[in-house]
């Protein structure tokens, strides 16, 4: 399965920006690759369960995800529950260093057609890869705002 990791420096603080990486409702009203994103239970532990609709090279992608938000490490894990990949699973965190504070992103999926998989994991790759710094930029830039 496909391994995707994304590191993004931004120059907001990094309570800044781990308070705005955390608040995915508000996706949409910055970027344009997320079309919407709702919040449909959380937990007192951490655990919350979204829903996602995401531009993906002009294919709309969409799933629900059971999500644990670990404000100690500063770390967004995600899992999906259903939706349009066989596989998506990840981790978002945010660090500060030297050089400013980093939004690191890893998430291994698989797109669910073995017969087209060689064909279309290196675009899906590539595509999620680039999603992925255009969200933490965005939330870079609002952290920062």
């Amino acid at each position: 399965m496909p391994h995707v990791i994304t590191r993004t420096v931004c120059a907001a603080g990094v309570d800044a920006v781990w308070a705005k990486l955390k608040d995915i409702e508000s996706y949409p009203t910055y970027m344009t690759v997320v079309r919407s994103v709702e919040i449909e239970r959380e937990l007192s532990d951490g655990r919350r369960v979204s829903s996602w609709s995401v531009l993906l090279k002009g294919s709309v992608l969409e799933w629900r995800e059971e999500e644990v938000v670990d404000e100690a490490s500063r770390t967004l894990s995600f899992a999906q529950l259903d939706g349009d990949m066989d596989v998506f699973t990840g981790q978002w965190r945010v660090t500060a260093e030297s050089g400013g504070t980093v939004i690191t992103m890893e998430a291994t999926f698989d797109i669910g057609i073995p017969l087209l998989a060689e064909m279309l994991n290196p675009v899906a790759e590539k595509a999620l890869r680039d999603s992925c710094v255009q969200i933490a930029s965005a939330v870079g830039a609002q952290a920062h705002a």
